[in-house]
């Protein structure tokens, strides 16, 4: 049974649910809007669930997307440098975070929701703190002033014409993570390696898997992931505040769930969690078409958790009753 099975019953479902009751939802500028939001969460979503495979979480992979979207606010427009030595710094500071991340869950043994829950609270600080001593505010801005903005505008935030619709070139950043992804997991020995390392660590370890060469790589997949949405962010936005990315981890985790990840590891799918994605951005979307409160979109993230988590659930116990 593939672990995306689920998630693509649920995204038919949710789309025919919304396209039956709003002709502008279902419209080439609707499809549009709620592909935005969705190809920025699926490009993490797809990280994520990589590490969640792997066995692990990342709590602070929200808080992270802000930390780059600062850092390249702050070095671009603050220290009025080109904004591609911004970008490039940045990508620096997410890389360092995710390695420290790996490091430390691969050496103490320490479960990485409470090593990531850590490096969550020191961002949230870091980022607060030092936007303030920066800026004197608590927020980055003046992005789109900053030397060199029109080419990183081209790559994070252009628009292109397709079905006569404007689409964000995100979308098609999206895709192409998503394929990679897929392709690494399923054809590569890296793969192989973390259904291993997610399934049974020690086992991997004694069958002469790198498990924590694997480990700290997925953790830094995470970050990069984090480094290029948090990029996307600041020069779409060419403002970021201070509390960029906090709480969106959660969406992230939930995503991937409804992809089909278990939160035990080992088992999951990239497309999956895309599919998780577009399903955010079809109901978040859906729910303003249709003019109902936004706040029941709250409601929906519990809810779709809950039955994620017991679907899996049941998937996992009839893949291990299954004859092999």
């Amino acid at each position: 049974m593939t672990p995306e099975l689920g998630a693509l019953v649920g995204a038919v479902v949710i789309f025919t649910f919304f396209a039956v009751q709003s002709p502008q939802f279902r419209s080439a500028r609707g499809i549009a809007n709620w592909l935005d939001p969705a190809s920025t969460l699926g490009i993490m979503a797809v990280a994520v669930a990589l590490l969640m495979i792997g066995g692990h979480f990342d709590l602070s992979a929200g808080v992270l997307t802000g930390t780059t979207a600062l850092t390249v606010g702050i070095v671009a427009v603050e220290f009025e440098q080109h904004i591609w030595l911004a970008i490039a710094v940045a990508l620096v500071v997410a890389l360092a975070v995710g390695f420290l991340n790996g490091w430390l869950v691969t050496r103490t043994g320490l479960p990485s929701f409470i090593i990531t829950l850590g490096t969550f609270l020191m961002l949230q600080g870091l980022n607060l703190g030092l936007t303030k001593f920066f800026t004197g505010t608590v927020t980055a801005g003046g992005i789109a002033s900053a030397s060199g903005y029109g080419g990183a505008e081209a790559v994070f935030a252009s628009r292109i014409s397709i079905g006569g619709a404007e689409v964000r070139i995100a979308v098609l950043w999206w895709v192409l993570f998503t394929a990679v992804a897929a392709w690494v997991l399923l054809r590569t020995r890296f793969g192989n390696w973390v259904f291993a390392t997610g399934g049974d660590a020690v086992a991997a370890r004694n069958v002469g898997v790198p498990a924590r060469r694997t480990t700290i790589t997925l953790f830094l997949t995470t970050a990069t992931a984090a480094w290029f949405v948090g990029t996307t962010l600041a020069v779409r936005l060419t403002s970021v505040q201070a509390n960029a990315g906090i709480g969106q981890e959660l969406t992230y985790i939930v995503a991937a769930v409804i992809g089909g990840c278990l939160l035990t590891g080992g088992f999951g799918s990239a497309v999956g969690a895309s599919l998780g994605a577009l399903i955010f951005g079809m109901t978040q979307l859906g729910i303003v078409y249709l003019g109902w409160d936004a706040d029941w979109f709250a409601f929906f993230l519990g809810s779709m958790l809950l039955l994620a988590v017991l679907a899996n659930r049941l998937v996992r116990r009839y893949a291990e009753a299954a004859p092999r």
